[in-house]
């Protein structure tokens, strides 16, 4: 069975808090409405998952949130490599993923998730927008296997993409 692999970065961040670290950063009011509404596209398009990873810094959480909440679960796994991560570090997560999971949805940031996006497959993506959503597969049964180039992009969607499904 093949694997997929949806990165979705987090929702806009609140920046008003100048004492705030980047870390404790919440979500603004538009990442509070992009976080759902991008979930409710993922649910409109008959999207399934198996697991959900995310960062632990406050933004990625609370979007990862939305989306748990959305689809009824409060699975969520924490992970702290994947917080100012480059690719190859995202890498080393996705690798060790549980090869039960089929579908893993990763929460994450900027700019590993794009330069992932495009180091995993063909996508040419300049930048993943806050909230935005890369769906990658790969033709293995074995998270193990995952590596540069060996994935096809699925789809690309945020939340000012007029060309939705």
């Amino acid at each position: 069975m093949a694997k997929q692999l949806l990165l979705v970065r987090h929702g806009k961040s609140d920046w008003g808090n100048p004492e705030l670290k980047d870390f404790d950063r919440p979500l603004n009011k538009r990442g509070k409405e992009n976080a759902p509404e991008m979930a409710d596209r993922l649910i409109n398009r008959g999207f399934k998952f198996d697991a959900i990873v995310s960062s632990p810094a406050k933004r990625a959480k609370s979007t990862a949130k939305f989306f748990a909440e959305a689809y009824k679960t409060d699975n969520i796994n924490y992970e702290e490599s994947i917080y100012e991560a480059s690719s190859a570090t995202l890498l080393k997560v996705i690798n060790g993923f549980n090869d039960d999971a089929e579908t893993v949805i990763m929460f994450g940031h900027n700019p590993g998730f794009t330069d992932l996006a495009n180091d995993l497959s063909d996508a040419d993506i300049y930048n993943i927008p806050t909230a935005g959503m890369v769906l990658i597969s790969f033709p293995f049964v074995s998270w193990k296997m995952i590596s540069k180039g060996t994935g096809d992009l699925v789809f690309f969607d945020y939340p000012k993409n007029s060309d939705e499904v």
